[in-house]
């Protein structure tokens, strides 16, 4: 059944689709021994990031070794071996960096779970987007030595945080096209952008036109955001987060054309043919400290964050078909 918000959303050029099951309402739930664990480890590993390395951009070249060099002891010490895509950006190296897990029956599909390790200019970037790696560094070491149908794998990328530069030196331009040159089957990429900040407040949720007609306009709840190719990724995506975690949720899908929010990194997953969808708190839809010097560590809330990354733990499960 078409809603009234589908009409009047795809003659916007938006389309909007009901997501499965319902977002989460009402108090959350006490926070059990595992999540508290976890909301320690994103605490740690932010604070390793954007407070001890602090900046990460590409005007602080040695601060993005050290927080390179941080990732992969993480995931060597998870038992992964680590690979460095290298590129140049305006002549300079930079680094992706990718950890695997070989699928056991269908190894030529591969799930991508990622996230950029670099800051903007001038910002520790905590949200953004150490947040985001810190949550990437939880799942690798939860599917550690797990066995998988398909191919897992964790890719941190660099340089997408610096609007200045040109989209295809983005580190993940730089990863999808290189996907593309080899043929390889990319069955979804889940990009992890910022997680760490929710309001109870109304009116602290913003929107770009003609979306903020249709969602709720209190920032509390973890956004699955996609464009219309990737319409059955997103629905998966919320349907398996609404059916493992209590914690509000919302699927928005926007035609392919727009990019008012569509972040960079799925972006250019999209383009290579792609099915990619981005896990946020909606960034500058909401967090009054985006891209700036106070996005520090302590204005996060990592026990929100260790219950979206637990339920994310469910998505990526699925995705990759664990055995």
């Amino acid at each position: 059944m078409v809603t009234v918000a589908a009409v009047v959303l795809g003659l916007s050029g938006f389309v909007t689709l009901k997501m499965p099951g319902e977002s989460y309402a009402g108090p959350l739930p006490p926070l059990t021994g595992r999540e508290w664990n976890l909301s320690e480890s994103l605490r740690n590993d932010v604070t390793a990031l954007a407070g001890k390395i602090g900046e990460r951009s590409l005007q602080k070249p040695e601060n993005l070794e050290k927080a390179a060099e941080y990732i992969a002891q993480e995931l060597k010490t998870a038992k992964y071996n680590v690979l460095r895509q290298r590129f140049l950006v305006n002549g300079g190296p930079c680094y992706n960096l990718e950890a695997e897990i070989s699928g056991i029956r269908r190894p030529e599909e591969i799930v991508i779970i990622g996230a950029n390790y670099d800051s903007p200019p001038g910002c520790p970037g905590a949200n953004g987007n150490a947040s985001g790696v810190a949550a990437l560094l939880a799942l690798a070491r939860d599917f550690s030595g797990a066995n998988s149908a398909r191919t897992l794998r964790f890719v941190f990328f660099i340089n997408q945080s610096d609007t200045t530069s040109n989209p295809q030196q983005n580190g993940s331009a730089a990863y999808a096209n290189r996907c593309a040159e080899r043929n390889e089957k990319i069955i979804a990429l889940l990009n992890i952008e910022s997680l760490g900040f929710y309001s109870q407040d109304s009116a602290s949720q913003r929107y770009p036109a003609p979306v903020l007609f249709f969602y709720p306009n209190t920032g509390n709840f973890i956004a699955f955001i996609g464009n219309s190719a990737s319409r059955n990724l997103v629905q998966a995506a919320v349907g398996s987060f609404r059916d493992n975690a209590r914690f509000p949720s919302e699927g928005i899908i926007f035609p392919d054309s727009d990019h008012s929010m569509n972040f960079s990194t799925s972006r250019a997953f999209g383009e290579c043919g792609y099915p990619a969808l981005t896990v946020t708190d909606t960034a500058p839809f909401r967090y009054p400290y985006h891209h700036s010097e106070l996005d520090t560590p302590s204005r996060l809330q990592y026990t929100q964050m260790a219950r979206v990354v637990a339920g994310l733990n469910q998505i990526v499960a699925e995705l990759a078909r664990m055995l």
